[in-house]
């Protein structure tokens, strides 16, 4: 198993359900959940001959791309292998201190990071370059196959029921979802938004939403392409999607952190504020609910 799957019993009484399992992906090797998908697609691409890659991203694909291709370049090295693998991490001006100083301690002649006002559209012109491979989630279908093995460790839960996840582009849920099916799993998939960043949620939220920015600075992908195929596999695994508040994101963390001692980042605890939403709203479970603890 890559990361823990660790059960929280009086956290679980104190949001009313019988079972809560926290899947430990703020310990998965490269940070985040990330690291399951990043590394593939740049292995996959790598193996067509593909050496140059560039990535714009709030933080954590970011830091698993430099992390897994440092890694690449340093095995090479030992090898005496002249294959060198570069990347291009393209920035926004908002991302956080931390995050930035994680991305910068990185950098070298092969991994370069640059801010930009507008990444995604800096992406869109260098990568009209042929031998530049975007690393884009929200678009690739490689960035599905990653994702498999963290759904079979889910799986390995026998009576898991629900599935909570803070989403962006909604590759990771999508890919969940489609394992559950297809392995004839009856497990619910409930995404969590952001006051800032909702479109898929939207398809689910018919209330009207606090307008502020939000506290979790991961959630950002405004377009979701994936929003049509993924809306139509939460309805199918009978799940849904919610949309946390600032103020619902800090009760998270703060229940949380009374009942197991363990401090999440704002953008993990959104698994939480969702699952704390469901349960207001009349929802119920006999088995047991993960919140996917994602990273930073």
């Amino acid at each position: 198993m890559i990361t823990p799957q660790e059960p929280y019993i009086e956290l679980a009484k104190a949001l009313q359900i019988d079972s809560l399992v926290f899947k430990r992906e703020d310990l998965h090797l490269y940070g985040s959940h990330k690291g399951r998908s990043i590394p593939i697609m740049i292995d996959i691409y790598s193996n067509q001959g593909i050496n140059h890659f560039a990535i714009s991203s709030s933080g954590n694909a970011a830091l698993a791309a430099a992390q897994h291709i440092h890694k690449i370049n340093q095995e090479n090295q030992k090898s005496n292998g002249e294959k060198k693998i570069s990347l291009d991490i393209l920035i926004g001006q908002h991302i956080s201190t931390k995050k930035l100083n994680n991305l910068e301690t990185f950098k070298n002649e092969n991994i370069n990071v640059t801010m930009h006002d507008r990444p995604l559209q800096t992406l869109f012109q260098k990568t009209k370059d042929p031998s530049i491979k975007a690393l884009r989630q929200s678009t690739d279908p490689s960035a599905l196959i990653g994702y498999s093995t963290l759904a079979d460790e889910l799986l390995e839960i026998a009576d898991l029921q629900a599935v909570f996840i803070g989403t962006s582009s909604g590759t990771t849920a999508q890919a969940l979802a489609e394992n559950f099916i297809s392995k004839e799993r009856k497990v619910e998939m409930h995404i969590v938004q952001t006051s800032s960043c909702h479109p898929i949620a939207n398809a689910f939220v018919d209330s009207d939403v606090i307008d502020e920015k939000s506290i979790a600075d991961a959630i950002v992908d405004h377009i979701a392409k994936r929003k049509d195929t993924l809306t139509k596999l939460i309805e199918k695994t009978g799940g849904s999607a919610w949309i946390a508040s600032n103020e619902q994101i800090l009760a998270a963390q703060d229940i949380t952190k009374k009942h197991t001692d363990i401090s999440i980042s704002t953008n993990s605890a959104l698994s939480v504020a969702g699952l704390m939403q469901a349960v207001y709203t009349g929802k119920s479970w006999d088995g047991t609910v993960v919140c996917i603890i994602c990273g930073d």
